[in-house]
């Protein structure tokens, strides 16, 4: 409703046409059918066809270049970023081909991505036939796709079946965490999936300790937004604990039964929307529909209560393992920072290294692992941003101006928020101050409003 009339809801659902003026040597698109070269003119006209609901309307205008990566898929992006971007998504149509396998056929005719300026606030924004994303996805390794999967799975759950309200979010997210997660199974082995869902775990762990004490209603699936911000629901808990609720799924009734539920549901319910309770009945009907099913998943446990129900499924990764006991060799000094196999270990490793660190850790002992591997200089935002978390934490100074540029560079919200955060809690809140001075001009608003809060910044 900022910039047009609508009944902004979930719930509601529509086409529209657009038509677009826009100074000449820029390109506008659309969650619509999109150009591929700038107009002369500067004019465009958009058609979407097929109802979607208002959050996923959608504008963006600026100087960008096309790169088809494949037959429906392709990139777009500022001249000076788009070789990288066509580099680093060049599998996305593997990445299509892969979730069509799984759930059944695209349903959007294309599927194209849109490199952000680094100011946007989240991963990425699932606008049909144009998703929006962060250009710290681009690593030059293709290791941070897992985004872009995850935003296609979107095109499935959220945009084809939507939540009826922001208290159903789960409904969304959870089920597109899941999607995520098979697909990156499918394209790239078990081992790297399961890489990644150790990590969500220990991200889900921790958050939900922490809601826990300030609102454990904020842990329950079914959300409790009345006469709140539909923000506060946008944690660990719709993305993460809903994953693992659809995994308990599929290893209660077993993966071949539980794809064939999941793609009728896909099918039945294209381009409506769905709330919890109704979403109950239609799981009781086709899937659980025994007592003993009923009795082993615990829905009320899972969808209306708190925490992390005892049924949650466990997972493990024999890679992850590998890391956790040469974290706990090198703490002890039973192994060298020379002898850390940090070249051999892909981003997933060098993530869990990097966060699970004890906090109270030396900065001489950062130092070790700085001058050793060059931490501070990586390309992965992934892993430098848990390198620059723990940099505060253990006040390891020469890290601090990587700290600043990064901060002033980059405005995702993932990363700020807890960047801010530990230099709080760490008694380092002028150093804060006096980076987010400098950073706060190129902030989106979204960034800001939470920024504001949390330094309690005057105005």
């Amino acid at each position: 409703r900022t910039w047009i009339p609508c009944q902004d809801s979930p719930g509601i659902r529509f086409t529209y046409e657009a038509h677009v003026d826009v100074p000449t040597g820029t390109m506008a698109m659309m969650s619509a059918t999109n150009p591929t070269e700038q107009a002369l003119d500067g004019h465009y006209d958009f058609v979407m066809d097929q109802p979607i609901p208002s959050y996923l309307l959608a504008l963006a205008v600026g100087n960008v270049e096309f790169r088809s990566v494949g037959a429906h898929t392709g990139v777009y992006a500022v001249p000076e970023l788009i070789d990288a971007a066509a580099y680093e998504f060049a599998e996305m149509e593997e990445l299509l081909i892969a979730a069509e396998n799984l759930y059944g056929k695209y349903a959007w005719e294309r599927y194209d991505l849109l490199v952000l300026p680094a100011a946007f606030p989240f991963g990425g924004m699932e606008n049909p036939r144009l998703t929006f994303a962060t250009p710290t996805i681009i690593a030059g390794d293709r290791s941070l796709v897992a985004l872009v999967a995850h935003e296609l799975a979107h095109s499935w759950s959220g945009n084809l079946v939507t939540n009826a309200t922001w208290d159903d979010f789960w409904l969304n997210e959870g089920f597109t965490v899941y999607f995520e997660q098979r697909i990156m199974e499918s394209v790239y082995g078990r081992e790297v999936s399961e890489m990644l869902a150790t990590l969500s775990y220990q991200g889900l762990v921790d958050e939900v300790d922490q809601i826990m004490d300030t609102n454990p209603d904020d842990t329950h699936l079914k959300l409790h937004l009345q006469n709140r911000n539909p923000d506060d629901g946008m944690t660990a808990i719709a993305y993460d604990k809903g994953y693992f609720f659809l995994r308990l799924l599929e290893e209660t009734v077993g993966r071949e039964t539980f794809d064939s539920f999941l793609k009728t549901y896909f099918e039945t319910h294209s381009f409506s929307v769905m709330d919890t309770d109704r979403f109950i009945d239609y799981l009781k009907t086709n899937l659980l529909n025994t007592p003993e099913l009923l009795a082993t998943v615990d829905l009320s446990a899972w969808i209306f209560g708190p925490g992390l129900p005892a049924n949650c499924p466990s997972v493990g990764s024999k890679r992850i393992e590998r890391v956790d006991a040469a974290l706990q060799a090198w703490e002890s000094g039973a192994m060298s920072t020379n002898d850390l196999p940090w070249n051999d270990w892909v981003y997933q490793e060098r993530y869990r290294f990097l966060s699970n660190l004890d906090d109270n850790s030396s900065a001489d002992r950062l130092a070790e692992l700085d001058e050793a591997w060059a931490i501070s200089q990586t390309g992965n935002n992934e892993v430098l941003f848990a390198w620059l978390e723990q940099s505060i934490r253990s006040h390891y100074g020469p890290s601090y101006a990587r700290l600043e540029s990064f901060l002033v560079e980059i405005g995702r919200r993932k990363f700020l928020t807890p960047l801010y955060g530990a230099m709080i809690e760490t008694d380092q809140a002028d150093l804060a101050k006096r980076i987010y001075a400098l950073a706060r001009p190129h902030y989106h608003s979204v960034a800001t409003g939470t920024m504001d809060e949390l330094l309690n910044w005057p105005g």
